[in-house]
């Protein structure tokens, strides 16, 4: 049974690995150069200095690593503190087994916890139902589509935005 935890610095060969196979294969993200260790590592010390959740699911010891989720600030500007876009990404083996979900539902309570208000998905590639699917069952509304922002893989790709209200959201001061 998949179960939901901290990353550690010693995932990050792992995760490097998992998210160099989306960059090369798939349209969740834009990048087209998967990033080393280094860069992945840099990325996460960022996002955990913020005080955000960086997330890892593992399964029994032959699966190993089946995904990794986090958070950051929508906009490197202050005034987006309290609006994060969240990052999910599945191995390829654990597609369809509800690792997602289990990683989302994670994501958006250690989210809440940090203070966030509002948890975006910036969602690459409008034919991502994958990802829109989780996104919905965890609550997120459609915000709109950026048509063909991005080519990748000889096409040009949409942009799916979604949306989910945190905590006391916008009802209330933040500080």
């Amino acid at each position: 049974m998949p179960f939901v935890r901290p990353s550690r610095d010693g995932d990050l060969p792992a995760i490097t690995a998992l998210y160099a196979h989306h960059v090369l294969h798939g349209t969740g993200t834009f990048e087209t150069e998967p990033p080393g260790e280094q860069e992945m590592a840099a990325r996460r010390t960022e996002v955990l200095a913020r005080g955000l959740p960086w997330l890892v699911a593992e399964g029994d010891a032959d699966a190993g690593l089946l995904g990794f989720a986090y958070c950051n600030w929508f906009k490197p500007r202050p005034a987006y503190r309290f609006s994060a876009e969240d990052s999910i990404y599945v191995a390829e083996q654990a597609r369809g087994r509800g690792v997602g979900r289990l990683l989302l539902a994670a994501l958006v309570r250690e989210a809440e916890g940090a203070g966030v208000r509002k948890l975006l998905a910036v969602i690459g590639d409008s034919a991502n139902a994958g990802s829109i699917g989780v996104h919905r069952a965890a609550g997120f509304t459609e915000a709109g589509v950026l048509r063909s922002v991005g080519w990748k893989f000889g096409a040009w790709r949409d942009v799916v935005l979604m949306e989910r209200p945190l905590g006391a959201a916008d009802g209330t001061a933040p500080e």
